[in-house]
């Protein structure tokens, strides 16, 4: 692994330097004489994306037609894009868009945090995992929507409630990546950093920190989606601005195609988060592919 490489340079006097590029070599040769082979699957999927949606956008007009169901129970497609084009024009979308982003920002951030102090210990402390483990799956057992009415009423309507509630929706799949991820870092690279004379930084920095970032990035994952389900709750508990202010405010006037407008802003935000969520595990982990 590309990490263990840059290990034995750090502690160790660097030889083999011979040996590293031929193996570096003999990789980037098999990558290239496989990379044509899937570049019409790659062309396939990008191009299928725009079929699959204009599918879906025809099949969604003929249901209208075929219903004849008002605007306020099943809008078309165009009604869904004039209202989008009325919100985004006056301002309105941005608005609350950037309040949901910055709630989502502040809750993941908050929760990778919380999760990170609690559940390094954990990962290490067999004792603390016994002593914690009942307090975590008691608050887990507790549904979100029920905690949020107390937030709301402890710290306000503002911004912050909202910003604990997606916390505390992301903290426990990041709690138990982070478990996993350093506790299935192999024994014998242990041993092997002991007998290196590593310290404990180095141990975590070089050995702990890349092991764990695999399973790490897969909750992760995870947890962006839950980051805006977490704000998006709080917000129909009790708000004034955010995405999900404005789909209660749309419903409660029957303004069903903006309810779509800010459904479907829900969604392009969980996706591109998402998304660079996986940009970032193809960057961090790309040593795996060498």
């Amino acid at each position: 692994m590309a990490h263990l490489i840059t290990l034995k340079k750090t502690i160790c006097p660097p030889d083999g330097q011979g040996d590293i590029r031929q193996h570096k070599g003999e990789a980037l040769a098999s990558r290239l004489r496989t990379g044509p082979a899937s570049l019409p699957r790659l062309r396939w999927n990008v191009l299928s994306m725009p079929f699959a949606a204009m599918a879906l956008l025809f099949a969604w007009q003929l249901l209208v037609w075929l219903t004849r169901y008002p605007s306020f129970i099943l809008p078309s497609p165009l009604d869904v894009f004039n209202a989008a084009q009325k919100v985004i024009t006056d301002g309105t979308l941005w608005r609350h868009t950037s309040v949901t982003l910055a709630e989502v920002g502040g809750g993941l951030a908050l929760g990778l945090i919380a999760a990170f102090l609690l559940g390094y210990p954990l990962a290490k402390s067999r004792q603390l995992e016994r002593f914690s483990t009942p307090f975590l799956i008691v608050s887990q057992s507790v549904p979100i929507v029920a905690i949020a009415p107390l937030l709301i009423i402890w710290f306000g309507s503002g911004p912050l409630s909202k910003v604990l509630i997606s916390a505390l929706i992301v903290f426990f799949p990041l709690l138990v990546s982070i478990v996993v991820g350093i506790r299935d870092v192999p024994k014998e690279l242990r041993e092997l950093m002991r007998s290196l004379e590593a310290s404990r930084w180095q141990t975590f920095w070089w050995l702990e920190v890349p092991s764990a970032l695999p399973v790490f990035l897969g909750g992760l994952r995870i947890a962006v989606t839950l980051s805006v389900v977490g704000a998006v709750v709080g917000e129909f508990v009790g708000a004034d601005q955010g995405l999900g202010f404005l789909i209660n405010q749309a419903r409660g006037l029957f303004n069903t195609p903006l309810v779509f407008v800010a459904v479907l802003t829900l969604v392009v935000t969980a996706l591109t988060m998402y998304g660079i969520v996986m940009l970032l595990e193809k960057w961090l982990l790309h040593w795996r592919d060498t």
